[in-house]
């Protein structure tokens, strides 16, 4: 264990750099084990005339400093840290060291991946690569020179401009980058190497002709065919809806298989994730394709928020990942379209944001302190960050919110911005108070939202009382209240759509912005006893709570216009039966005809049929039961689901019949739901197995939709079903499956994360079984979060009463964070929650904690969450 207590950094403290870095030059001299760096700094002193340079620099091999051509020796180094005390106000610096890529398994700074040279420096990997002034309030402009023998490094990549190449005498060849725009070191980035290119170009808006570059593993090329058109698709996107235009001659994408992260915005030449970049029919599933669409999107739309516009600090995180997620799910509703994007962020939301936001990890969307940085690369900055951009849009309109980001992206152009600067810019164009709206930022916690309601049949008249409150948070014991916008409309008991008149303007729909602990809230002309449709569109990130009768939700269930809250209504009826005890017959009669009339319903589309076949998530109805009881809830869940394949066995039976293959694949989004439906009326079908009279017919549909499949969203379809069955026909398309892909990383990633998520006692032998496969690796992050995170998040599995499933985790982040502490430290969250739980699993949750806190050598990573969920 670390024998001194890591300090915490405090937004509070923030000073501005004492010194600029006009110009940046570097020279890398490639070598597995001994790559050498030089590094000449342009530096000017803008602080205190007695404030010494301090430079971050970690495992590096110091081989030289000069200042203005001479040598120094009068400076002092750390693990952490190069000193000069005394320099003068301007002067040239020049570093010269030594790193070791090869050895480099924390997959910071500059390291090998599958005998390539690649680059991660956000947040502080650049500090791994050379001796700087390594925060994002530092920019500087970039000239970076790579050499490497030509033979297996032909592709010599960086940031910006290609300048000029050249052939060596000792076999080896360079490249000379620029990059004519400042931008702090975490957004440099260089790769070298053996590989193939898609090469494409763009005309912009403006008329510039931009070359379209993506580098793949040798015989990939064809892979990125879909990247390469999301990426098209992405940027005539972004000019046509926020008016950026992309500001270099050449764009960049290069896919590596070693990475911590998805993928990362480097400027002109974004690094990403293999798994989010490669795709074909029989490899890759059609939730592949939309990832890749919707990262592709993200990490281009970096160029401005979050490139060209940085944050001033990492306090300032979600400054650029929560605009641009928004951005990206803008662009990824506009493609798939705006009801069904609209349910996968807000699940995505409530599976990851809205556990961490009531749990012991609770912290704002811009935090105060930190210990790593890494450790904040959460949903809360990511998916809580982009709900907050939604809600100030909702707020002001979208003709008016596209006013201040063009506001917010002239004023803030080439500088290092504050959360404060963006809701500036709405300032500015409104001439209104924003700062209530920072509330959100700075305060940790999801706001829980009453609503009740009393409607005079007489007068025709409803009086909407709401609500809110904000449960305490770990440094935060009370709470403010928010401003809420609430979208709301009525229903007749029928579900139909109902009039009302609010302030003397007759409406279907209207939006309310709650802004203080409570109020109150009169609508006239209402001609029939309402049902409520409350939180359109998911409006704001609250947990809601109605008082009405069971009727009412089943109403909307029926026929609400708002798609999300009719899946809404579905998911919080199936909540309701899944967690009461014993269960009501009669309810689940109603819900399979509810169901039943979705299914049958030919104006909804396949992809939202399916999304409102998927009951909730053991996740998901963990939230709503306290204390929470793993076991319960899967037994429950289990038996409700079989309930609904034997209630409906015969109307999806023949649904799944009427949606035969198409001959040709297609990846858009029509051809995806139409997908999404059959998979998921098969598993609705199989999940009856052992309780039905159609049992062989039921396993033999679906191996034979396993093995007739042509692509692989449909060969996972099938092999997901068969888990109902396990035995020989689970374990037969389990080996036929590896025996046709055994060869392809990617695909072999899902086979470990299929059997890891299986919801079966002997998942976690099998588990442990596949860590010690050949094919498993620890070492590479891809296949590590296939087995292991996948296991963590199979919740009837992972927590076994014995804490078993508690110990196998604990063991595998301890190994880990011997080599990858950012990696390690994202599975302390599934312990973090403890407190919750029923015995006796909170005891033996806690157990696996304490352990993790009394390892000898914990990296700060670790230490700072496994210390933040255990204490008091």
């Amino acid at each position: 264990m670390l024998t001194t207590t890591p300090q915490p950094i405090q937004l509070s403290d923030y000073k501005a750099p004492d010194f600029l870095i006009a110009t940046t030059e570097l020279d890398f001299d490639l070598a597995p084990e001994t790559t050498r760096v030089t590094a000449r700094l342009t530096i000017t002193r803008q602080g205190a005339k007695d404030a010494p340079l301090v430079l971050m620099g970690e495992r590096l091999k110091l081989l030289s400093v000069t200042l203005d051509g001479q040598p120094v020796t009068d400076y002092t180094l750390s693990d952490e840290t190069m000193t000069l005390a005394s320099v003068p106000d301007s002067f040239t610096l020049e570093t010269e060291v030594e790193i070791n890529p090869l050895g480099n398994k924390t997959l910071e700074g500059l390291y090998m991946s599958s005998g390539r040279y690649c680059t991660q420096c956000e947040a502080e990997g650049f500090r791994k690569i050379t001796y700087y002034l390594d925060r994002p309030d530092s920019l500087s402009k970039y000239r970076v020179r790579i050499v490497a023998p030509k033979e297996g490094f032909p592709h010599l990549l960086s940031n910006g401009n290609l300048l000029e190449t050249g052939d060596l005498d000792d076999g080896k060849h360079y490249a000379l980058w620029e990059d004519p725009f400042f931008k702090p070191c975490y957004l440099f980035a260089l790769v070298a190497g053996e590989l193939d290119v898609l090469e494409d170009s763009l005309t912009t808006m403006s008329g510039r002709k931009v070359e379209l570059k993506i580098y793949v593993d040798t015989g990939m090329r064809d892979r990125s065919l879909y990247a390469m058109d999301a990426l098209k698709r992405s940027m005539l996107w972004d000019e046509q809806v926020y008016g950026r235009e992309y500001d270099l001659d050449l764009f960049m994408i290069v896919a590596v298989r070693d990475f911590n992260f998805g993928a990362m915005e480097n400027k002109g030449l974004n690094v990403f994730n293999a798994s989010l970049l490669l795709a074909d029919p029989t490899t890759a599933t059609d939730m592949d394709y939309e990832r890749i669409e919707s990262v592709i999107a993200h990490e281009y739309f970096h160029n401005w928020s979050g490139n060209r516009v940085t944050c001033r600090d990492w306090f300032q995180l979600c400054l650029k990942e929560g605009l641009t997620v928004f951005r990206d799910q803008g662009f990824s509703a506009d493609q798939r379209g705006h009801a069904v994007a609209r349910i996968k962020d807000v699940r995505a939301l409530r599976a990851r944001q809205f556990p961490e936001d009531s749990g012991p990890l609770a912290h704002p969307v811009r935090p105060s302190s930190y210990v790593k940085i890494d450790n904040f690369y959460t949903a809360t900055i990511y998916e809580k960050g982009a709900e907050i951009v939604g809600m100030l849009k909702t707020f002001v309109g979208p003709a008016t919110y596209r006013q201040a980001l063009d506001h917010y992206f002239a004023t803030n152009d080439g500088t290092a911005a504050t959360l404060e600067d963006f809701l500036t810019a709405f300032e500015a164009v409104t001439g209104d108070d924003f700062s209530p709206w920072l509330q959100w930022y700075t305060q940790a916690g999801t706001p829980r939202l009453h609503v009740t309601s009393a409607y005079n049949a007489d007068a025709k008249t409803l009086t909407l009382s709401f609500t809110q409150a904000t449960a305490p948070t770990p440094g935060q014991p009370d709470k403010s209240a928010l401003p809420i916008p609430i979208r709301f409309g009525l229903l007749t008991a029928e579900g139909e759509k109902q009039m009302f008149t609010r302030d003397g303007i007759l409406a279907a729909e209207s939006l309310f912005i709650l802004r203080d602990a409570s109020a109150e809230l009169v609508m006239t002309d209402v001609m029939h006893a309402p049902v409520l449709s409350i939180l359109r569109h998911f409006s704001a990130p609250v947990v809601l709570t109605v008082e009405e009768p069971t009727s009412h939700a089943f109403a909307r269930f029926k026929g609400d216009s708002d798609p999300f809250n009719r899946w809404e209504a579905a998911q919080g009826l199936a909540k309701a039966i899944i967690l009461s005890e014993p269960p009501d017959e009669d309810l689940i009669d109603a819900f399979a005809q509810g169901l039943e009339a979705s299914l049958l319903d030919e104006h909804l589309d396949h992809a939202f049929k399916a999304l409102i076949m998927g009951l909730p998530t053991e996740s998901d109805l963990a939230q709503s039961l306290s204390p929470i009881d793993p076991a319960f809830i899967h037994r429950n869940r289990k038996a409700f689901k079989t309930a609904l394949s034997l209630r409906l066995y015969e109307t999806i039976r023949g649904l799944y019949t009427s949606l035969t293959p198409a001959g040709t694949f297609s990846p858009d989004a029509d051809a995806a739901g139409t997908r999404a439906l059959r998979n998921a009326l098969l598993d609705l079908m199989l999940a009856g197995h052992n309780r039905g009279a159609d049992n062989a017919t039921s396993v033999n549909l679906a191996f034979r939709h396993f093995e007739t499949a042509s692509n692989m969203t449909d060969m996972v379809g099938g092999l997901g079903a068969l888990m109902h069955v396990q035995d020989r026909p689970y374990k037969d398309a389990l080996d036929i499956f590896y025996a046709r892909f055994k060869h392809e990383p990617l695909v072999i990633d899902k086979w470990f994360a299929l059997q890891a998520g299986c919801a079966h006692p002997d998942t976690l032998a099998r588990v442990r079984t596949l860590s010690q496969h050949p094919d498993f690796d620890a070492k590479t992050p891809n296949r590590w979060r296939a087995l292991v995170q996948s296991f963590a998040n199979n919740q009837s599995v992972f927590h076994a009463p014995d804490g078993s499933g508690y110990d196998f985790l604990v063991g595998q982040v301890l190994a880990v964070d011997a080599f990858n502490p950012m990696t390690a430290s994202r599975l302390i969250e599934p312990l973090s929650r403890y407190r919750v739980y029923a015995e006796p699993y909170r005891t033996n949750m806690k157990k696996a904690l304490q352990t993790i806190t009394l390892s000898p050598d914990l990296s700060k990573n670790v230490l700072e969450l496994a210390t933040k969920a255990l204490a008091d």
